[in-house]
Order: C-alpha cells, then sequence, then structure tokens
C-alpha cells in the first residue's frame, strides 16, 4: 500500500466531499470515507488520484470489508476487473437480497 501523505486533497476529489470541510479532511486519517467517496462518485481523474494515493490492495480491502456496498452493479464489476476480486465473491455480493431491494427500487 502506498502511504498517503496529508497534502492538502485535489480540487476534483475535495468537490466530491459536498457534504464536510474538505479542508479538514485528512487523506490518511478519512482515508475510509474519502476512498469510499471517490470510488462510489469520482471522475476517472479522481479515481486515478485515489489509485495512487491508497493503492490496489487499499481499494481491493475497502470494497472486501464494505462487500460493495456504496458502488452500484457496474461499478463493482468495474473494479472487480481492474482490482481482480474475486468473480464468486463480488456475484455474491450482487445476489445478496438487500442489495436486489435497493437496485430494482432505483432501476
Amino acid at each position: 500500500m502506498t502511504h498517503p501523505t496529508t497534502a492538502p486533497l485535489p480540487a476534483y476529489v475535495a468537490s466530491l466531499l459536498w457534504d464536510v470541510d474538505a479542508t479538514a479532511v485528512d487523506s490518511v486519517r478519512h482515508g475510509d470515507f474519502v476512498i469510499g467517496r471517490v470510488l462510489s462518485a469520482g471522475t476517472l481523474d479522481a479515481l486515478r488520484w485515489v489509485r495512487s494515493r491508497y493503492g490496489d490492495d487499499c481499494i481491493r480491502e475497502w470494497i472486501s470489508r464494505h462487500e460493495g456496498r456504496q458502488l452500484s452493479g457496474p461499478q463493482l464489476r468495474f473494479w472487480q476487473t481492474v482490482i481482480g476480486l474475486p468473480d464468486d465473491q463480488v456475484d455474491r455480493w450482487l445476489a445478496a437480497p438487500e442489495r436486489r431491494l435497493w437496485e430494482d427500487a432505483v432501476s
């Protein structure tokens, strides 16, 4: 894992943190929050930044710990391909009844 510094967040990442004071967000202490927000709502530049800042192992661990929650089905499949998440694990997360309820309601 890359060891993040406490440098200010780039504007394209800070803009994703619309509900908090982005200048108070520390990419080390608040990494879980930053990773989740970027993975779920980030631009391509923000996704590149989160990969370089935290590394694929950290992203894989975040997705696994959250069992894919916060990510849509297509987003989860994207990360499955990019960082090599196991097919059976992603299939299980996507088939979870609570996810089906939500995705059926918004589609």
